[in-house]
């Protein structure tokens, strides 16, 4: 499952080279094979210069910072219908009370 999954080799008959028609003395073939070199990256490299540490830092401060009221905001607001919540209940209690005592 976790295996990797590797294409098929390719099957295609290999292409025959044209033979040369003149009279030109062949290529003399080197003694070593050259060295292969390693394909370059396509991804493209990042350079942090200080001008863009500095703006990564504050755009990390700026991003907490607003994240941060966001949510102390969400919490103020939950505490303070919590409160009035609470404060209508006891208002109620105190007037069912009361309706009861007339009776």
């Amino acid at each position: 499952m976790f295996t990797p999954k590797y294409p098929p080799q390719d099957t295609a008959p290999a292409v025959p080279v044209p033979a040369s028609t003149t009279d030109h003395a062949p290529a003399p073939v080197p003694a070593s094979a050259p060295v292969p070199v390693a394909p370059a990256s396509n991804r493209p490299t990042v350079q942090l210069t200080p001008g863009t540490a500095l703006a990564l830092v504050g755009g990390g401060t700026a991003v907490v910072l607003v994240v941060g009221a966001v949510l102390v905001s969400l919490l103020l607001a939950v505490a303070i219908t919590g409160v009035s919540v609470a404060v209508c209940a006891v208002v109620l209690r105190s007037l069912a009370k009361d309706l009861h005592k007339h009776r």
